[in-house]
């Protein structure tokens, strides 16, 4: 690499945008495994003993028409499957993930709206005060 692509290798990797870009991947990808986990560990189980006793894992179709007892079985004889226990629970967590990920949009247009009511003015906003109060004055005398 030659200096001058260094640079702008350098320039481009040190831009806020792409260090917040990186930092949300990696929250992202370790909030993935936790939304994961809560689906698989907490959500699926309680729902599976009201639907009783039935396994998510363990719901597909073994496309060569044979019966397998679990998915893992079916796997190993080598039959094509069409699992749509893994696609509900898949479901499950975009939803969990979706309903999160507004919830968080929310609170920081929240957070950022009161900001900005409570604010103190900024600079032109005084300057632009004090002349309407000037014309006011003006106009009244």
């Amino acid at each position: 690499m030659t200096p001058r692509l260094l640079k702008e290798f350098k320039d481009f990797i040190s831009r806020g945008n792409m260090i917040d870009l990186a930092v949300g991947i990696i929250i992202g990808a370790a909030f993935g495994k936790v939304v994961n986990s809560l689906v698989n560990d907490l959500v699926m189980p309680p729902i599976g003993l009201l639907l009783k006793g039935i396994n998510f894992q363990n719901l597909f179709f073994a496309l060569n028409g044979h019966h397998y007892e679990t998915l893992k079985a079916a796997q190993e004889a080598g039959a094509a499957t069409i699992n749509y226990g893994n696609f509900i629970t898949t479901v499950i967590e975009f939803l969990i993930i979706g309903a999160s990920v507004f919830g968080l949009v929310r609170v920081i247009m929240i957070l950022r709206i009161n900001a900005s009511l409570t604010a103190p003015p900024n600079k032109t906003e005084q300057l632009l005060t004090e002349i309407r109060d000037t014309l006011q004055q003006q106009k009244e005398n």
